[in-house]
């Protein structure tokens, strides 16, 4: 289920069952508190990258307001290391999956790995071939942007200096190529676990449906406070 580029969920939609049972087993993340879910890629991806440090200097206010915050990653052990250590991201808001089978079951998009194989289907989706919105955010991080106190070029540096961290660490972050292509979601989950908000990435460099403020959606849950910068 698509829902509108708010990312607000319709009134009354109840959480996905396969994450809900996932949930379950963990400690603090049933029902009675509000939850924010967040389903990454490999964490080797630039897409949980940057998630991850946009998130990271907003979880004081997200606490403050109630909000549970973890994340679920493709990756291992080292990589959940490597990753928090760069990132910033506390290790224990962070699990690890050797593949994507949750992922698949909340029905995110794999990408044109499963057709193209994992390095020419990411290839493709670097050049923007069914990857929408790629190229216009790949440009973004050049220019710059007018809704954001971002300079040109600086977005661009720090995934510069993202890629350089990952290449010098892949098989740390990467342990298998299979997956590379496999795209995130994020779910944000009410205490009686009906939806609040949800968005499926549709392609690289997508991980909100409003990149130039990737945290907008969760200001409504936070009496209108800005989350940004």
């Amino acid at each position: 289920v698509e829902f509108a580029p708010s990312s607000l969920a319709p009134a009354m939609t109840a959480a996905p069952a396969p994450l809900l049972e996932r949930l379950a087993g963990i400690p603090a993340m049933g029902p009675g508190r509000r939850r924010l879910v967040l389903l990454w890629p490999q964490l080797g991806d630039f897409d949980s990258l940057e998630y991850a440090q946009a998130l990271v200097p907003a979880l004081p206010r997200l606490q403050a307001a109630g909000i549970d915050v973890l994340a679920i990653g493709i990756s291992h052990g080292p990589g959940r290391e490597r990753f928090c250590s760069f990132t910033g991201f506390p290790p224990e808001r962070l699990l690890v999956d050797s593949d994507p089978r949750l992922h698949r079951a909340l029905d995110l998009a794999e990408g044109l790995g499963a057709s193209a194989g994992p390095w020419p289907g990411l290839l493709l989706m670097c050049a923007g071939i069914c990857s929408p919105g790629t190229l216009a955010e790949v440009l973004r991080g050049y220019t710059g942007d007018g809704r954001t106190p971002l300079r040109p070029f600086e977005l661009a540096t720090t995934r510069l200096r993202n890629m350089i961290e990952v290449l010098g660490h892949w098989r740390t972050y990467v342990p298998r190529d299979d997956f590379l292509t496999q795209r995130g979601g994020t779910f944000l989950i009410d205490t009686d676990d009906r939806l609040l908000a949800v968005h499926r990435d549709p392609g690289l460099l997508g991980f909100s449906a409003t990149m130039h403020r990737p945290l907008e959606f969760l200001e409504p849950f936070l009496g209108g406070e800005s989350l940004t910068g």
